[in-house]
């Protein structure tokens, strides 16, 4: 892809739900930037949010936004079972994809998505702004320079009582529902930063009767006998903290690990250290938007920080996962 240096870079809005609705209001916010053109398989809610948040052009199709000749790179907000057609179908075109998380539904789709990329030479990258955050990018750093020592184990929870519509796209098997791919995405992305891809998976699920996970506990065998202890779930709340033991002392995040705003380090012998950092503008999706557009600035067609390597990495865990609790969507 060429540098776009010259310009404002221009952004197509794919889906007009809740969550694009946030990533607008924080891109409003984000240098460089402009929300150029939004897409819905509907015309009028096209129209409707492209009013609502001064966008210039709207479209009743993905195809429409997809064929615009102006349009930069394109965020896809649609629920997850969709990211595999929206996402190809966008590279396809030649546009550069932020696609929301989970990926995909599953490995093989992620797969082909990033070898399209790659043969088209088009930028991709999974919104996973976790891998973004200022804090658990500064617990990286540490954990690099031997704060704590060997990791040994990670824990992290992901609970939330979600809506008891049957119908809900988390309830829906059609809609990939359940709580591993919505909400067990972050525990496992989490351990992979720290841990990388696991050796061994186990994991145990409360299955609703639809087919879905109302709840999955997982133990991750790593290198050198490190573990990780996650879960998540779509009926239990919880703090969504996490922990990280090594040889040498521990971090402790006592709330939102996927967001944090700050840590506890302990290290053997000394005093714990708190680590704070100033919660993230708006809703905190422009740190994903700032990425893309540094990369798209220097020509890179993959982000460093968010790599593809390390999203199929984790799709392939959350595979595995699914075959053990015996999670399977229509047509896999």
């Amino acid at each position: 892809m060429q540098p776009i240096t010259d310009r404002p870079i221009r952004w197509g809005i794919l889906a007009t739900g809740g969550i694009a609705r946030s990533f607008v209001e924080d891109l409003a916010a984000a240098p460089g930037a402009q929300a150029f053109a939004v897409a819905s398989r509907r015309e009028e809610s096209a129209r409707a949010f492209a009013e609502r948040h001064n966008i210039g052009r709207s479209y009743g199709s993905w195809q429409g936004l997809a064929a615009d000749p102006e349009v930069d790179v394109v965020y896809v907000a649609t629920p997850h079972a969709a990211h595999f057609a929206a996402a190809k179908l966008l590279l396809e075109a030649g546009k550069a994809v932020l696609c929301e998380k989970p990926f995909t539904l599953n490995a093989g789709q992620s797969a082909e998505l990033v070898a399209l990329a790659r043969k088209r030479e088009v930028f991709l990258m999974e919104a996973m702004w976790t891998y973004l955050d200022p804090s658990v990018r500064r617990i990286t750093e540490l954990i690099a320079d031997g704060a704590i020592g060997e990791v040994r184990s990670v824990r992290a929870e992901f609970g939330v009582v979600a809506p008891t519509d049957p119908h809900h796209r988390l309830w829906d098997p059609a809609a990939g529902g359940g709580a591993l791919l919505d909400l067990g995405v972050y525990p496992v992305a989490f351990a992979h930063l720290l841990l990388g891809e696991p050796e061994s998976i186990q994991a145990r699920a409360r299955l609703t009767d639809r087919g879905v996970d109302a709840h999955t506990a997982l133990l991750l065998g790593h290198r050198n006998g490190a573990t990780s202890q996650l879960s998540c779930s779509l009926d239990t709340q919880c703090a969504q903290r996490a922990s990280i033991q090594g040889d040498l002392g521990h971090i402790e995040i006592e709330r939102d690990f996927f967001h944090p705003t700050g840590f506890t380090l302990h290290r053997d012998g000394s005093t714990p250290e708190t680590f704070h950092a100033p919660p993230a503008d708006g809703h905190g999706y422009g740190l994903e938007a700032a990425e893309v557009m540094h990369c798209l600035r220097t020509g890179a067609t993959e982000s460093p920080l968010v790599p593809l390597d390390g999203t199929l990495a984790v799709m392939r865990t959350l595979d595995a996962a699914r075959e053990r609790i015996g999670v399977r969507y229509p047509g896999e």
